[in-house]
């Protein structure tokens, strides 16, 4: 019986005391886009360089295991050459919706980090002066994820965090089969942000 006792003891002091740290936080951070030129099927396609905001939510598992929630936001430019047809140009707004799983190590105040998780973008025609194409229609492309980073603990209640992240999508062709190139892009994604742990 004292066995027992001291047992749930210890257990319930040692969950007292995980539960006393921050488990979750949020961060906002600014981003830059980039994407690579994409030519498939007499097809070629470039996106300009863009800024976008970042917002993440993650909740650790152990003090070195944490689920991640992404929500990113740009706009950018994407146009197209294509050899029988006049170039085409998209005004476009994407948005990033990714879960991760986040490995992170501790020293001292720096909190090295790496990420892996699935996501989908969603790339959207604005219709205006920037698109030239007024038939062009939302593409959805469903993609893999990681990316690294280094978190800078400036109290226990808030870090620095800088972070390059990547995803590797199909390239979009907006509906419309003369835009489809048949590959895939990588999207870069440097990210300086702040986060708030509770």
């Amino acid at each position: 019986m004292k066995k027992m006792m001291l047992l749930g003891a210890l257990l319930l002091s040692a969950s007292a005391a995980f539960a006393q740290e921050s488990r979750q936080d949020v961060s906002i951070s600014g981003t830059a886009l980039w994407g690579p030129n994409v030519n498939g099927n007499a097809v070629q396609m470039y996106t300009t360089v863009t800024t976008g905001i970042l917002a993440s939510y993650r909740y650790m598992l152990t003090p070195h295991s944490a689920l991640e929630g992404n929500y990113q936001f740009s706009q950018d430019s994407t146009r197209y050459v294509i050899s029988s047809l006049p170039n085409g140009r998209v005004h476009t707004r994407n948005q990033e919706v990714t879960a991760a799983y986040v490995y992170s190590l501790n020293f001292r105040n720096f909190n090295p980090f790496a990420e892996v998780g699935v996501g989908t973008i969603f790339f959207s025609p604005i219709k205006d002066y920037g698109t030239t194409l007024l038939d062009t229609k939302r593409t959805t492309s469903i993609g893999a994820l990681f990316g690294t980073g280094l978190a800078y603990e400036l109290s226990p209640s808030f870090d620095v965090r800088v972070e390059y992240r990547g995803m590797l999508v199909k390239a979009p062709n907006f509906g419309l089969d003369n835009f489809k190139t048949g590959r895939y892009e990588f999207v870069s994604t440097p990210a300086l942000g702040l986060a708030y742990h509770f």
